[in-house]
């Protein structure tokens, strides 16, 4: 039976290994040993950023998406409102039929808040796959030759962490390597609390009064509590060299996503608020479609041309004296 998820990832780990190998090269033209944990940890980290940065117009259409997820909220709620107790078969159908009528007229889809996450997924796979192959030395399926690999397979953080092993690995290991532990406790931290604030920014800060009375705050809720959890798994079972991928996705989703607060927060909520008061400070306002103009009293006050007096030659000046 032949591997199907090989193949389909084939071409992901082809470049993710161009990638790893470019930026390790880099590295390497700058002085850092080919063979340290650091310099293939800076690998991960620039491969996460070139990945993060091509993701940055589908988040951007994702923010847009989620604007007019908000705007067709009432539409949806009469809808439901509509079937609301009837069970059968042909309302559920009916229901099912004008939601989805709705999405497509208004051009929304309420799956595209996780598209982000969904295209990240395969890329996180093949970087796995890929340090897994290198841990024994097997070169990979692109410019990831057996050197490159062995390199790879055998680079360790400080001299004593080893990227390939994981907090499970380390602790059933004989003797246990606490350093790996150590260093992966601290980044289950780091990964967690980025996270947890990212959410927090989104539910305290850029939602509106309409949203947080509906179901969907609840959600967010939620996942602010329940996603600490995932990482404390995903740092118990994934390789270091893959958890620095994760980390650095969610130090960059932070950051993403206060940006987009400060700049383009949600019509009503608590950042809309903040950002019309810096902006009314600078004297400007802010428009339905969030764009700004300036106030009356900051717009420049155009000059009023000053009329030049011609003079007045002396025979003129004698005329019209004579008459």
């Amino acid at each position: 039976m032949p591997d199907i998820i090989g193949l389909v990832l084939w071409p992901i780990k082809w470049v993710v290994e161009l990638i790893l190998v470019a930026f390790h090269w880099l590295f390497t033209q700058m002085g850092l040993d080919p063979a340290a944990g650091i310099t293939w940890v800076l690998a991960i980290v620039g491969l996460t950023v070139v990945v993060r940065a091509a993701l940055i117009p589908i988040f951007v259409r994702q923010i847009k998406n989620q604007r007019r997820m908000l705007e067709i909220a009432p539409q949806l709620k009469k809808i439901q409102d509509k079937y609301k107790g009837k069970k059968d078969q042909f309302s559920r159908e009916a229901m099912s039929r004008e939601t989805m009528e709705l999405y497509k007229k208004t051009g929304t889809n309420p799956l595209s808040s996780c598209l982000p996450l969904l295209l990240q997924m395969p890329v996180f796979f093949s970087l796995f796959q890929v340090l897994n192959g290198a841990q024994s030395g097997k070169a990979g399926v692109g410019p990831l030759n057996e050197t490159l690999a062995l390199q790879f397979g055998n680079a360790t953080l400080f001299g004593v962490a080893p990227l390939h092993q994981s907090f499970q690995g380390a602790m059933n290991s004989h003797p246990p390597q606490v350093a790996v532990m150590i260093i992966a406790a601290v980044m289950v931290i780091l990964m967690t609390g980025s996270q947890f604030l990212t959410q927090l920014q989104i539910v305290s800060k850029n939602m509106s009064p309409e949203t947080k009375a509906s179901p969907q705050f609840k959600q967010q809720r939620i996942l602010l509590y329940l996603l600490p959890f995932v990482f404390l798994f995903s740092g118990f079972a994934f390789p270091l060299g893959v958890m620095f991928y994760w980390l650095t996705s969610n130090l960059w989703t932070m950051g993403q996503q206060f940006l987009v607060i400060r700049n383009m927060p949600t019509p009503g909520s608590d950042a809309a608020k903040a950002r019309e008061a810096r902006l009314a400070k600078k004297g400007k306002l802010v428009q339905a479609d969030g764009s700004t103009v300036l106030t009356v009293e900051e717009q420049p006050k155009k000059q009023q041309p000053t009329q030049r007096v011609q003079p007045v030659s002396k025979t003129r000046a004698k005329k019209q004296a004579g008459k």
